[in-house]
């Protein structure tokens, strides 16, 4: 602890430097699993990048004291060694535990446990004067609520106490095709109701084919349950490995039983980061690039999450790329796919039920949860990952026509994607009143807020005279197929920071 409670006494001091002069300043982790182009700038930034240690698993209270910027896959080794594991595993491995719990991420446990700041115990935040406090269920319970999913703008997250559970070797993972989407929201609410189901996401592959996978963890497996991997070179991708079961399923007639594999708890909460769930898929196309087991072995590096999004940001992508997860009632799933379908045609999609609190605190109203989602409300997630057009205009618009109709079905979108709410829309599904008092008591009044940070300000679209005659053929040149593409693929491939400015 003396290293760590060192590293908060320095950020609380360069905190509270800023806060003396007025400037505005930004938290810097090192990477992103967002795909928003952030504005860093190296002389208005907190580093919390060296903030990345678990510092105790206490195996009698299953509690783990962990610094914001620990990974996924970081916090899962180190939780394992005591057999131990977190109710809420985020699927990428890159995702940081204060990213979780400062955004907002729902995963296939999250039906049960809640989305992952439900998790979380208590915190150590260093407010924007330079202050450190503690906050809980019990002690600065609205700056704890205010916190989760505010995206860390009502002070800088230095340490978190999140809740474990007992480990199991495997997860036994069985899959249950269905043949629409209405089919797969009717089984996937039969499934949840039985307490064996620990775990419970969807893939919809058509409008006429999808699988619902419901998982258990087991230290024995089923007599005669194949082993199934998903992290090494020669593994299938989930997503493929899931279609072809089903289809080999379909073909032999297998009402009965649904198919099953037991899979090690490592690659079970992996399983979608070789590939980016199916957005490597358009990696491929991008550099028309043949799409088969070959190519995919041969390319395996560069299809994994954290070498994605590096080249990802490196080549300027996000503004080509659709990328958003909402959250929308179970009542209006099939409307909003059948809206996503005629407006994107683009499939699969990832269905995930989630609920806005957990069990032992079902009152908690959290920033996260807007002012829709009302206390254990259970919601179904749906991922949307494909190309958009390359038209910057045309591709806006389709963000936020996206946007309109999750606000329509009553929904509420996951900020770390491109976001274009006016300031008056984004208002009407968040607390401002709220959230606004808790700036002005704490003392964070002078930090971007919520809204300025995860809005996606448009560019402008023609030159209108402003440009020079360099930045117009810099312009064309980058846009150019493939040559932000081939420069994304090389600054990924020889590492070196690309999220601050220069």
């Amino acid at each position: 602890m003396n290293d760590h409670d060192a590293a908060v006494k320095h950020i609380a001091a360069k905190v509270q430097g800023f806060h003396d002069r007025g400037v505005k300043f930004r938290i810097y982790h090192g990477s992103t699993n967002s795909t928003r182009t952030s504005p860093y700038q190296k002389d208005k930034i907190i580093d919390t990048s060296q903030l990345n240690h678990v510092l105790t698993v206490d195996k009698e209270k299953k509690t783990a004291l962990v610094e914001p910027n620990v990974s996924m896959d970081v916090l899962l080794r180190e939780t394992m060694k005591a057999n131990l594991v977190p109710p809420v595993v985020m699927e990428l491995p890159g995702i940081t535990v204060g990213g979780g719990f400062a955004g907002m991420s729902g995963e296939s446990s999250s039906f049960k446990h809640g989305i992952f700041d439900c998790t979380i115990n208590s915190l150590e935040i260093v407010l924007a004067n330079g202050s450190i406090v503690h906050a809980s269920h019990t002690s600065n319970q609205d700056l704890f609520n205010g916190a989760a999913g505010s995206c860390g703008t009502l002070g800088v997250i230095t340490l978190l106490e999140l809740q474990l559970i007992d480990a199991k070797k495997y997860v036994e993972l069985s899959y249950h095709p269905v043949s629409s989407t209405k089919e797969a929201i009717e089984k996937s609410e039969e499934l949840m109701r039985d307490p064996s189901v620990e775990y419970i996401d969807a893939i919809l592959f058509s409008s006429t084919s999808g699988v619902v996978m419901t998982g258990h963890l087991t230290d024995a497996p089923t007599p005669n349950t194949p082993i199934q991997t998903f992290l090494r070179r020669r593994d299938p991708w989930f997503y493929i490995h899931a279609q072809r079961l089903i289809a080999r399923q379909r073909k032999k007639g297998e009402k009965s039983e649904p198919a099953r594999v037991a899979i090690p708890l490592p690659d079970y909460f992996f399983r979608y980061d070789r590939g980016a769930f199916w957005g490597g898929l358009h990696a491929f196309k991008y550099f028309m690039t043949p799409f088969n087991r070959i190519t995919r072995y041969l390319l395996d590096h560069f299809m994994h999450t954290r070498v994605m999004f590096h080249a990802f940001h490196a080549a300027g992508l996000g503004d080509q790329t659709i990328v958003q997860d909402v959250a929308v009632p179970l009542s209006k799933v099939e409307e909003f796919v059948k809206y996503l379908d005629d407006s994107l045609g683009s499939w699969p999609l990832w269905l995930c039920p989630v609920r806005g609190t957990s069990p032992s605190h079902p009152d908690r109203q959290s920033f996260s949860q807007g002012t829709r989602v009302k206390g254990d409300q259970l919601l179904m997630n749906v991922g949307v990952w494909c190309m958009g057009p390359k038209d910057y205009a045309k591709f806006v618009s389709m963000n936020r026509d996206i946007e309109a109709e999750v606000e329509k079905l009553g929904g509420l979108k996951c900020l770390y994607a491109h976001a274009y709410y006016t300031e008056e829309e984004f208002w009407k599904i968040y607390d401002r009143e709220w959230y606004e008092e808790l700036r002005k008591k704490y003392g964070a009044e002078g930090l971007p807020s919520v809204y300025d940070k995860v809005i996606s300000k448009p560019r402008e679209t023609g030159d209108k005279g402003k440009k020079t005659l360099v930045r117009r053929v810099k312009s064309r040149v980058w846009g150019t197929w493939p040559i932000s593409g081939l420069y994304g693929v090389y600054k990924a491939a020889f590492g070196g920071e690309y999220l601050l400015k220069r």
